[in-house]
């Protein structure tokens, strides 16, 4: 079997970002673990399956990283969050002070919303269509 086990996200701060995925966006802490050279390897995931995938916290070192903070796709939708439940974990979200970008929509493809992460990273909160 072969899937996509984790995405590198370059963050400011690991701690911020860790209360803005678990706290925000309902995410779980799957690891903190401190390394030797003084950095963390970080791992936030949406649910519960591991099989899920995953965000590789990593904290940006260096002036090339640091411009990339919020702005690793060039302004697109980079990133997409799945729900089972559209109108719940937008009201949820909404309330936790997370920004989107547009009202709610309905595609033929399913209930969709852009939002931005803490860093300004677009993300599409999706619930796709019925098959």
């Amino acid at each position: 079997m072969r899937r996509l086990a984790l995405v590198t996200l370059v963050v400011d701060d690991y701690d911020e970002a860790i209360r803005f995925y678990t706290g925000a966006l309902g995410f779980r802490l799957v690891e903190d673990t401190p390394r030797p050279d003084g950095s963390r390897w970080v791992v936030v995931a949406p649910g519960e399956d591991d099989d899920a995938g995953a965000l590789l916290l990593a904290r940006a070192k260096g002036d090339t990283q640091r411009a990339r903070v919020g702005d690793q796709t060039g302004g697109r939708v980079g990133f997409f969050l799945h729900t089972d439940d559209f109108a719940r974990d937008h009201a949820r979200m909404r309330a936790a002070g997370v920004t989107f970008l547009e009202e709610p929509r309905h595609e033929p493809y399913g209930s969709v919303a852009v939002f931005q992460d803490l860093y300004g990273n677009r993300w599409d909160l999706l619930q796709p269509a019925a098959p």
